[in-house]
């Protein structure tokens, strides 16, 4: 099917942040499969831990225990201060399982209509549920008639969402952290406080979708630990199984006990292989001083940039690294001349997005600000 339009080049081998193509050529890998490949390609311990989980058992179904998984849970809920864990195989099946449990949520609370806030040009996923959550018509494009019970409001504007105190059918406010794939659009420090400050307030359940923000990629293994706060649902994906798919939803006080036998399931979600790995990772996360060289890098990066001279920039955002570049112009073009210099990223309109792996270090950092540089000098 054509639903993709890749780009001219195929890669055979991954080492750290290097991709090398079937040419046998190198590029830098400042996109990170999207996020995903947060430790870098074939991690050396990832590696170990997939190759040994291979040969010993890869699937027996959610019909009986899985010791990984169940250890996996209790990690996570742990770093998280969650209660339960629900593993599928995506960031769109981790926010299915969100909005199942706003929906239960409101039938344990007789309320027939439920509705959920969500933002403004967010992004949730692309299954029916998550991209009618997605507050963005070109997601949305050509799938009508959307799921229907999600209000949008504008990202970063509390008063939006206390314009819906009165509505008696708002059951929860699905968010971004940061919105990711609309540019790294990073809200007000306390906004996430005031968001479930009105949440705790009115009954709603307070859902962060942690699917691109999370497992290191800020700089704290979860972004709403900046704001000092638990919500009451969580998701989580990309970064947790560092390209083996996984996604996982997690849940505090009643909302972690809404799903009951039978109301949700998956037939791979956190089998033996995808958790063992899942469990490497945050362990690499840790012994490594993941979180640190994130703060660092961020900080390197963030003063490079800044200092390029090119009269095109309008913004920088960055948080971690997640980074965007705003220009004053549509730059699309500049994702084939970033191909034929060896450097992948990403455009998302007039903004240049960057999310290389965790593990980046210095040289690297300065191929990406240097490139960048020539690349906005011949735009």
């Amino acid at each position: 099917m054509s639903n993709y339009a890749p780009l001219d080049v195929t890669f055979v081998k991954g080492e750290g942040c290097t991709l090398t193509s079937t040419q046998g050529e190198q590029y830098l890998d400042a996109l990170s499969g999207v996020g995903v490949v947060g430790l870098g390609h074939c991690h050396p311990n990832i590696t170990t831990a997939i190759q040994s989980q291979a040969g010993e058992l890869l699937h027996t179904s959610n019909w009986y225990h899985i010791q990984h998984q169940e250890t996996l849970a209790k990690k996570l809920c742990t770093l998280a201060k969650m209660d339960n864990a629900f593993f599928g195989n995506s960031g769109a099946e981790a926010n299915e399982a969100a909005i199942k449990i706003a929906r239960l949520h409101a039938r344990a609370n007789n309320i027939d209509t439920p509705i959920i806030l969500t933002a403004n040009q967010s992004f949730h996923g692309r299954t029916m549920a998550t991209l009618s959550a997605t507050g963005n018509p070109k997601v949305q494009a050509g799938f009508s008639p959307l799921v229907s019970d999600f209000i949008y409001v504008d990202f970063d504007d509390v008063d939006a969402i206390k314009a819906h105190i009165g509505n008696v059918n708002i059951v929860a406010v699905m968010l971004e952290p940061i919105q990711g794939e609309s540019g790294v659009i990073v809200p007000a420090d306390d906004y996430l406080n005031q968001v479930q400050n009105i949440c705790q307030t009115n009954n709603w359940l307070l859902i962060l979708d942690e699917v691109q923000t999370g497992i290191g990629r800020t700089g704290k293994l979860f972004a709403h630990q900046y704001n000092n706060i638990t919500p009451d649902v969580l998701t989580l994906a990309k970064g947790l199984g560092n390209g083996v798919p996984i996604g996982a939803c997690l849940a505090k006080g009643k909302a972690a006990e809404l799903l009951t036998v039978g109301t949700h399931g998956s037939t791979f979600g956190g089998n033996p292989l995808v958790s063992k790995t899942a469990l490497a990772v945050l362990e690499v996360i840790e012994k490594e001083n993941i979180l640190d060289n994130v703060t660092a890098m961020s900080d390197y990066l963030s003063a490079g940039l800044q200092k390029l001279s090119s009269d095109k920039i309008t913004q920088i955002r960055i948080k971690g690294l997640m980074i965007a570049i705003e220009l004053n112009q549509d730059c699309t073009e500049l994702l084939n001349a970033a191909l034929q210099k060896h450097l992948l990223i990403n455009i998302t309109g007039r903004s240049i997005r960057l999310l290389p792996p965790l593990i980046l270090n210095t040289n690297e950092a300065d191929i990406i600000i240097n490139t960048i540089d020539e690349l906005l000098g011949a735009l």
